[in-house]
């Protein structure tokens, strides 16, 4: 089967004009004190104040907007952000969504996508367990899968978070020297990369996972896919130990680095968040600024732009 296109910056522009509003202009904040802590100049995209505390709904809704009529019901798995806006987007439309997730999952992620609507099945140990549960399910009932990372329409609809970034610095006269992205399916990653190496082509862009969740690292340094017996990290929404072949691919070509953070890195990060921006954002959200936080030598003095993506934090 031939692989899809990956993501454009004429179709990332498109998403812009069709994504329900309620996702889209989205604050990106600095703060003289968070610089003076780092020794840079930070940019933070908050994607945490829509109606699923996360950037998620950006590209499902473009993917769901892309879907003809005979598309009823979607099935999908997800850690809980990613189900949360699949559920929101099929339900604006009048769809079904069937969303697998893990029985350790976080319940209030969980209960969310339950609350906008869709049927949450609860089945394998982590996250890939849950896909390939979703995958089965899709298969024997002959209803769409939707796989995060794995086509270009989800990765667009992030890629509106760097066009917004790059307009919103053009404004203000501020050159980005590298943008660091939370990466765990890829989405976010290859979208917000294909748009800015098209706009700020000397930017670098760089990818945050898990150290205790290193499969995606793995897999691009070596260029073959690498899975992990395990992705054992608080960061659930980056939680990958089954990377996604498409998201690879794409990211050959738009990523120029991927750096890896420690369990105690996430922790500072999100406190650091409190602290400066007076956010709660969850573990995965702030894997951009635990990179500064423990990589912060090879970026000082720097302009440097990352994403708070997700807010939804266990029993909170």
């Amino acid at each position: 089967m031939k692989s899809p296109p990956p993501p454009s910056a004429d179709n990332i522009a498109k998403a812009a004009r069709l994504i329900d509003p309620v996702f889209t202009g989205s604050p990106l904040m600095t703060h003289h004190t968070a610089d003076d802590a780092l020794g840079l100049r930070l940019f933070a995209k908050v994607e945490t104040l829509n109606p699923i505390r996360s950037f998620k709904g950006r590209g499902t809704d473009y993917f769901m907007a892309a879907q003809p009529a005979s598309v009823g019901t979607v099935v999908a798995a997800s850690a809980g952000n990613f189900g949360q806006g699949l559920a929101y987007a099929a339900a604006k439309r009048g769809r079904e969504a069937v969303i697998f997730a893990a029985t350790n999952a976080n319940r209030r992620k969980i209960d969310a996508m339950s609350r906008l609507g869709a049927k949450v099945i609860l089945e394998g140990n982590d996250f890939d367990g849950a896909k390939g549960a979703a995958r089965a399910y899709a298969a024997t009932n002959s209803l769409t899968f939707v796989e995060d990372g794995a086509g270009p329409e989800i990765a667009e609809g992030a890629g509106t978070i760097a066009l917004e970034m790059t307009e919103a610095f053009r404004q203000r006269g501020v050159a980005l020297e590298a943008a660091l992205i939370p990466l765990g399916n890829g989405a976010l990653l290859t979208g917000m990369g294909a748009w800015l190496k098209t706009a700020s082509p000397a930017c670098r862009v760089i990818g945050v996972v898990a150290a205790a969740a290193p499969a995606m690292k793995l897999s691009f340094d070596n260029a073959r896919l690498e899975t992990t017996a395990t992705a054992a990290t608080i960061a659930d929404g980056i939680a990958v130990r089954e990377p996604v072949p498409y998201a690879l691919d794409c990211m050959r070509d738009v990523v120029d680095e991927v750096l890896a953070v420690d369990e105690q890195s996430l922790r500072a990060a999100m406190a650091f968040c409190r602290d400066h921006y007076g956010l709660i954002v969850e573990p995965a959200g702030v894997a951009g600024i635990a990179a500064l936080l423990e990589h912060g030598k090879a970026f000082a003095g720097r302009t440097v732009g990352t994403v708070l993506c997700g807010s939804n934090i266990a029993g909170g």
